[in-house]
């Protein structure tokens, strides 16, 4: 019998909320069976476990939602696997980039405090001197 998950079962693993275990699953990440009566208990199986396990990593990875569930997506197809790999490995270098560029950003802006402090602290030491009296 395959093993199967319950949407508790999966938000303690994941620390997550079974609010966004859902979100996800409204997004087309996850696709449970539905039981009980009304279909109102989710059932997740061994898939749907990696696919949200996919979907965090790419999240850490920052892979919009979107752009997840099409890599995702298309590691579910019987596709040749050099077409997915290609996709991914696009993905990854747009978002490097993306990085690489607030990286350099941030770092031209951690100059500017730096020089700004350094300004400030020469201020304050010429206003805290005593001067002298003529």
């Amino acid at each position: 019998m395959a093993t199967t998950y319950s949407i508790s079962d999966l938000a303690k693993e994941f620390d997550l909320t079974t609010r966004a275990i859902r979100f996800y699953e409204d997004m087309g990440l996850l696709e449970p069976l539905r039981t009980g009566p009304g279909g109102r208990n989710r059932v997740y199986t061994a898939r749907d476990r990696t696919r949200l396990k996919l979907t965090l990593r790419a999240k850490r990875l920052g892979l919009s939602l979107g752009e997840a569930k099409e890599i995702i997506d298309m590691y579910d197809s019987p596709r040749d696997t050099g077409a997915q790999l290609t996709k991914f490995l696009a993905v990854l270098s747009a978002h490097r980039k993306q990085i690489e560029e607030q990286m350099a950003d941030l770092l031209a802006t951690l100059d500017e405090v730096k020089s700004h402090e350094k300004e400030a602290k020469l201020l304050l030491a010429k206003a805290e001197k005593p001067r002298l009296i003529a």
